[in-house]
């Protein structure tokens, strides 16, 4: 059977060898990169401009997009018929194809994101393995905590004044120079489509700029969720009396603290919302007002076979109503959860609407292909090609956030500056 014969249906005159060949997993894979560039780029909007009312959401979010890129390439892996080969992009990279440069952009920005988590938490590193190393007799669990700490500490135990002074210096350099790389990583991935000449819903240069838009949204507003879910967790726990465990902080002082950052931060979020939806619209404008030859069939997609998810679900559930209830006053942590769901909801919708959409007409401009995702599984196949598979590399992030908390914790923690 042919890669993609199971969930495509066709209409009308189409090509014998034309299917969906792109799933719901190509559809997760700029979404999720997305979210890796956007969580990267708000913690910088601290470290790299010094906008100390986000001071709090940064770290977290410098630890958010440190367990989001692991996730980033699963969905590509996912997707190939032979998995193993994978890896070969990350050991072989080269230039002469745009998928295959991703090997040195995803390595770089890597190694940019553990530098600088490196330098934020080496105090914090420090702080556990010298008294563990110092300890006469460790059990067993202080024995495998100080091999880790000390480890990570990479031999430098120098705290001093001026040392820490040279990492704030190096945590500024590395996210200064990690913006343009990660806005580069997801910016490729609207490249790669953009640069497709035989699909006329890809071709356009405004692509991989759309991209890094959407992605910078996508990101900031999983890190507002997820830190809203994390406060809430933590409030709880205070309650219950735990306060102990959490800096002696009260529920009322970390309620006080989540509303603050989260009004801070949906300020930034509604500022590169307005840029995402504009450069949208604006592509819009101009493929109706150029009206090149394959405009006929793009508009009959557009204004038509795709119309309830472009223009309901994307449009006005994505991005019109989570902007309304951002420009409210006196924004609250529901309505905030409200808002930042739909955002990203609107933007995997714009991811669907590229990858499946533009593979939605035949290249014969005279005939239609409906993707029908597999949510019922019945071989390997449908499984990680089909809803559940999608679901898995969604929540993958949430699970490694908690273990790499483990590592380098996200609240009361002194950094290196």
């Amino acid at each position: 059977m042919v890669h993609g014969e199971l969930w495509t249906v066709k209409e009308l005159f189409v090509y014998p060898n034309e299917y969906i060949y792109w799933s719901v997993q190509i559809v997760m894979y700029p979404f999720m990169t997305g979210l890796v560039a956007g969580a990267f780029v708000l913690s910088s909007l601290y470290h790299v401009f010094g906008i100390k009312e986000l001071k709090d959401i940064a770290r977290f979010a410098l630890v958010f997009s440190f367990a989001l890129l692991f996730v980033a390439p699963v969905p590509i892996i996912l997707h190939l018929q032979h998995p193993f080969r994978g890896i070969n992009n990350l050991m072989t990279p080269h230039f002469t194809s745009a998928i295959a440069a991703f090997g040195i952009v995803f390595s770089t920005y890597g190694a940019i994101v553990a530098s600088e988590l490196w330098f934020l938490y080496r105090r914090h590193f420090v702080s556990i393995a010298q008294p563990l190393k110092d300890k006469q007799d460790k059990t067993l669990g202080e024995w495998i905590k100080f091999f880790i700490f000390c480890s990570l500490t990479l031999g430098v135990y120098d705290v001093s004044d001026e040392s820490l002074k040279k990492d704030e210096k190096a945590i500024k350099v590395l996210a200064g120079l990690g913006i343009p790389v990660a806005c580069f990583l997801h910016g490729y991935a609207g490249f790669i489509f953009g640069s497709v000449k035989a699909n006329a819903l890809w071709m356009t240069p405004l692509m991989p700029v759309i991209f890094i838009m959407s992605a910078i949204v996508s990101g900031i507003a999983l890190c507002m969720l997820t830190y809203i879910l994390t406060m809430e967790a933590r409030k709880f726990l205070s309650k219950r009396k735990k306060a102990t465990q959490l800096g002696h902080q009260t529920s009322e002082e970390l309620q006080s603290a989540e509303v603050n950052v989260i009004r801070m931060t949906a300020k930034y979020l509604l500022l590169f919302l307005v840029f995402a939806i504009s450069l949208e619209l604006l592509d819009l404008v101009f493929r109706g007002y150029t009206a090149t030859k394959s405009w006929d069939v793009l508009r009959s997609v557009i204004y038509g076979k795709d119309f309830t998810n472009i223009f309901i679900l994307q449009y006005t559930i994505g991005n019109l109503i989570p902007f309304i209830l951002f420009l409210l006053p006196n924004l609250t942590i529901r309505r905030a959860v409200l808002a930042v769901v739909l955002v990203m909801f609107g933007v995997f919708m714009m991811r669907w609407n590229v990858v499946v959409g533009g593979q939605a007409f035949s290249l014969s401009f005279a005939g239609y292909m409906h993707y029908h995702l597999p949510i019922i599984p019945h071989d390997w196949e449908t499984l990680k090609e089909g809803f559940f598979g999608a679901l898995a590399v969604f929540l993958a992030p949430f699970g490694l956030f908690w273990i790499i908390t483990k590592i380098f914790p996200v609240f009361d923690v002194k950094e290196s500056h």
